[in-house]
């Protein structure tokens, strides 16, 4: 038998040929008419821009893990797979590609722009499926969904209509962030801010009345074009007779009122400052508690409008330039001083975002937000680790209206028709032949598209055949855990709880898994700046992906960041070839064996193994129950190493290659019975090497090792039942702490093993 595994595990056709196989078999497919316990997951879509990178990759391996774990604990498991259409990523991605052509979009049009992204996103998003099948995932492909398939872009639409009439969707105009480059707007969350080199000015507001001035201080001194008013703050002396007189604008010469506010700070520059509601967010609230105007001085390209006046045409950049130049020439600039500072960027392209007053669809948040709280509060939905708790609460504590519009062309376009004639907003699941206002027939539709989280956010249920009262609905929801990062708790997290207790009167996930950030050897983030990328897939063809798995989850700490180099990959890479050994051994003396035919109890290290692999189980169980992932891989890890090979199979070849029959029999029987429980047990984080060794054993091939469940376990490998009394156990450690000191003292001698060494107790 020693010819059934060769001597190199080599992965590439051994992974190639099991994933066929488990895929004929249809393994992966779940049934909601199946009456066992259910256990289910939705994968956290990866976008159609991507390709697996090692974060893909860890979650993975992660969901696979439960998946697979679930399966052979004899639950109904559905792992609903699918990719996001990932609305502004995509849209920049294919805006490049045209550019390599000479072209913009709006040289092709909104309808032959959007046909390019869905060629792409049709090669794109077959790529990065692929690529989850190279890991291994054991997901049901015949659900896998798309984010703009018809039935999800159905849900986003009845949606859209329920939250728009129950008051909790509006139209409205406010104060936005907007990427000049991109066109639209972006949320918070996408604008994030980095540090730039810059200066304070100090600029001279004269009187409208009377002599003197009032000194402000800004970072920004082109948007004095749209100042309505100073503000300082009413516990200032300084300031305190200036309230209610009015200065005039330099450059303009409008006049503005100054006024007292708490949001001064009166430490900051002068003490006083200039209020722009139009470009600055804390501008716009102060505006509105003083029913100041607001004004717009940006096109939607970032260059200055009609509102700045002689300014008008210029970038941002250059009417800057300008304003400074002309203040000084007028004596209005008294002075300026480094000051560096951060600004929001956008995330996709770079440019700097500008805050810019425009006409949006928002969604209210705080009635949404409070049902998702209580129910973290109150342990319906649990998050692993839960420090992680704190962090969406939060978020949602301080949560303000959702700006849900997009000023893109890729995405779910908002379902709302505006009148020509009334300009009243008809909002309906199905195009509206008339106006639901006046009844006329001239209505546009609304260019925008919705945000990418917001179709995101209903991905739990709408996957599952939501509006629609759907079999698969009513089994798998709400799902058992959902496993994702950290960075999109708010982004995602949060949204799917809203939405889901919202519209399933439930939530959507009892756990919420936040895997930890895979780093490099010397934990730093890996960046392509930094060059310190590593391709998951170079990865998995260099190692094998059984290797990289067992890496990964051995690594998978709880509230702990993963360092991954060469020295870590080496760990997986050594267990596989000793995994791969110890069946080879196995194999190789199995000779005359007839499975089950021994009878006996066996000898006392047979027992003890067999009672060492029903402990290692059910630390592996408990650990995964826990979602404590490197306990299970450091627990299987031990036995497998340390006790089945370093321990059992040493003790074994003595009675394997002895002249006892029947010893000999009860040895093959146990042996042959711990693999299988070993490779069983393995088999959710190395699936691949572990189903072409179990196919090498002697005993029936009905089955592959995924088709086999737990608690078959000991009805199939009767000697699994075997255990050791207490007694007996005390003996084995007794024996195995003498042996292991022995092995230490010829070790610390340099004796050769096969040295007899003599023990004298006292």
């Amino acid at each position: 038998m020693s010819d059934a595994l060769p001597k190199r595990f080599d992965p590439r056709p051994v992974e190639s040929k099991w994933y066929s196989t488990w895929r004929e078999r249809d393994l992966f497919a779940a049934d909601p008419a199946d009456p066992r316990e259910m256990f289910s997951m939705v994968i956290p879509p990866p976008n159609v821009t991507g390709t697996l990178h090692l974060g893909h990759a860890l979650n993975n391996t992660l969901q696979d893990l439960l998946a697979r774990h679930h399966r052979i604990e004899g639950k109904n498991v559905l792992w609903l797979p699918g990719t996001d259409h990932a609305g502004i990523a995509t849209q920049v991605v294919v805006e490049r590609e045209i550019g390599k052509e000479g072209k913009s979009r709006h040289d092709l049009g909104r309808e032959a722009f959007v046909d390019r992204v869905w060629e792409w996103k049709a090669q794109s998003g077959a790529r990065i499926i692929e690529q989850l099948q190279a890991l291994g995932a054991s997901c049901d492909w015949s659900r896998e969904r798309f984010t703009m398939d018809p039935g999800l872009s159905r849900a986003v639409r009845e949606a859209f209509v329920q939250l728009y009439h129950e008051g909790l969707i509006y139209r409205g105009e406010s104060l936005v962030n907007w990427c000049p480059r991109c066109t639209t707007v972006l949320s918070d969350l996408e604008s994030p801010h980095q540090p730039v080199p810059g200066s304070l000015w100090t600029l001279r507001y004269p009187f409208a009345e009377g002599d003197g001035y009032v000194e402000v201080a800004t970072t920004r001194p082109e948007t004095m074009l749209g100042d309505t008013a100073i503000a300082v703050h009413p516990d200032d002396d300084r300031y305190r007779d200036l309230v209610g007189r009015h200065v005039r604008l330099p450059l303009i010469g409008r006049e503005i009122p100054v006024i007292a506010d708490d949001f001064v700070d009166p430490e900051y520059g002068s003490g006083a400052v200039k209020v722009t509601p139009g470009h600055d967010p804390n501008d716009f609230e102060c505006g509105r508690r003083h029913g100041l105007p607001a004004i717009n001085l940006l096109h939607p390209d970032g260059r200055l409008n009609d509102n700045a006046e002689a300014y008008a045409g210029l970038t941002v950049k250059e009417g800057r330039e300008r304003v400074l130049a002309d203040l000084e020439a007028a004596g209005a600039l008294h002075g300026e001083e480094p000051h560096p500072h951060d600004v929001p960027h956008c995330e996709r392209c770079g440019t700097v975002v500008e805050p810019l007053l425009s006409d949006q669809w928002f969604m209210r948040m705080e009635p949404l937000a409070k049902p998702a709280l209580a129910a973290v509060r109150d342990g319906r939905t649990r998050f692993h680790p839960r420090s992680w708790e704190n962090t969406y609460f939060h978020w949602l504590e301080n949560i303000r209206d959702w700006t849900i519009s997009r000023q893109l062309w890729w995405g779910h376009r908002i379902p709302a028709w505006r009148c020509e004639d009334c300009n009243e907003w008809t909002v309906a699941v199905e195009d509206p032949p008339h106006c639901h206002a006046c009844g006329e027939n001239r209505l546009v539709q609304e260019e925008d598209v919705l945000d990418t989280w917001f179709s995101s956010g209903l991905w739990p249920f709408s996957t599952l055949g939501w509006p629609d009262r759907t079999p698969e609905l009513e089994r798998f929801y709400p799902t058992s855990v959902l496993s994702t990062g950290f960075d999109i708790i708010f982004f995602w997290v949060a949204r799917m709880m809203m939405l889901g207790m919202h519209f399933m009167e439930d939530v959507p996930f009892r756990d919420v898994y936040i895997h930890p950030l895979v780093r490099d050897a010397e934990g730093k983030k890996m960046s392509k700046s930094k060059g310190n990328v590593i391709d998951p897939i170079e990865l998995m063809s260099a190692h094998g992906t059984d290797a990289l798995r067992f890496t990964l989850t051995a690594l998978t700490a709880q509230g702990r960041d993963i360092k991954l180099g060469e020295a870590q990959l080496a760990t997986g890479r050594t267990f596989v070839t000793k995994l791969w050994n110890a069946a080879r051994f196995g194999l190789m003396n199995l000779e005359g064996h007839a499975p089950g035919a021994a009878g006996g109890a066996g000898s006392l290290y047979d027992r003890w193994i067999t009672t060492r692999l029903h402990e290692a189980r059910e630390r592996y169980r408990q650990s995964i129950e826990e979602y404590r992932f490197n306990d299970a891989a450091s627990g299987l890890y031990q036995f497998v190493w340390g006790e089945l090979c370093d321990w059992y199979i040493e003790l074994a070849k003595q009675t394997l290659q002895g002249d006892d029959a029947e010893a000999r029999a009860a040895t093959q029987d146990t042996l042959v019975a711990v693999l299988s429980g070993s490779l069983l047990t393995l088999h959710p984080m190395m699936p691949f090497i572990t189903e072409e060794i179990f196919a090498a054993l002697p005993g029936p091939k009905d089955r592959s090792l995924l088709e086999h469940r737990a608690a078959e376990l000991e009805t199939r490998w009767p000697r699994l039942a075997q255990r050791l009394s207490a007694a007996e156990l005390e003996e084995m450690e007794t024996f195995t702490a003498l042996v292991g000191a022995v092995r230490q003292v010829r070790g610390e001698l340099g004796l050769a093993p096969q040295t007899t060494v003599q023990l004298r107790f006292p």
